[in-house]
């Protein structure tokens, strides 16, 4: 996960930086560190996309068009 599909994400969810910061357990100018493209510690950096995942986010990597994100498919 890099710094766009963390925001793109977030939007995508309607969450503002304070509700993936409490999401996530870690402080909202980490998540602000994150989408700005500062080097966080790669643990927390999987727990916020773990917690992005859990609420229904896919992510897309470079696949010839860019990086990105989408819904999930229902689990059955």
């Amino acid at each position: 996960m890099n710094a766009i599909q963390c925001k793109l994400a977030r939007v995508a969810l309607g969450w503002g930086v304070r509700e993936l910061a409490e999401a996530a357990n870690v402080s909202t100018q980490t998540i602000s560190r994150l989408e700005r493209g500062e080097q966080l510690r790669g643990g927390t950096v999987d727990g916020i996309k773990h917690v992005l995942e859990g609420a229904g986010i896919e992510f897309i990597p470079e696949n010839g068009g860019g990086v990105g994100v989408r819904f999930s498919k229902p689990k059955d």
